[in-house]
């Protein structure tokens, strides 16, 4: 199974999906892009996904044109401006999903407050990407 995740900077809401999607079953390819792909995963990300015992620090964003070429079982895009954008692909993808998270990088606030915010959103897309490798 091999699986790519999309969504603008790659630095929070895909690093944390592809993070989950490894965790799951190390057996699938996952991988994670930006349509504009920032330079370092956002560390509260880190912080919230070591919680769970998931190491993502080792990560890195990368450009959704790296992988236009490839073919994937899916293609799923996490957030809404990926979804608009999201370029065609010239490899052969069989499923093309959307399941929106909102963008905890937005959040205001205490630290606590905006970490709060980062761990809501995470367990969102942990069980959404449950639900989904479920149902694989």
């Amino acid at each position: 199974m091999k699986i790519l995740i999309i969504c603008t900077g790659n630095t929070c809401r895909s690093q944390m999906a592809e993070g989950f999607l490894r965790s799951f079953d190390p057996r699938m390819d996952v991988f994670s892009a930006g349509t504009k792909a920032e330079s370092k995963v956002n560390p509260h990300a880190i912080k919230v996904m070591g919680e769970e015992g998931i190491d993502i620090s080792l990560q890195q964003p990368e450009p959704v044109e790296k992988y236009l070429k490839d073919s994937f079982d899916y293609v799923i895009t996490v957030c809404d401006g990926a979804k608009e954008i999201c370029p065609v692909f010239t490899g052969k993808v069989k499923n093309r999903l959307h399941m929106g998270f909102e963008d905890p990088a937005d959040a205001k606030g205490s630290p606590e407050e905006v970490l709060h915010v980062y761990r809501k959103v995470r367990d969102r897309i942990k069980e959404g990407f449950l639900g989904f490798y479920k149902k694989l």
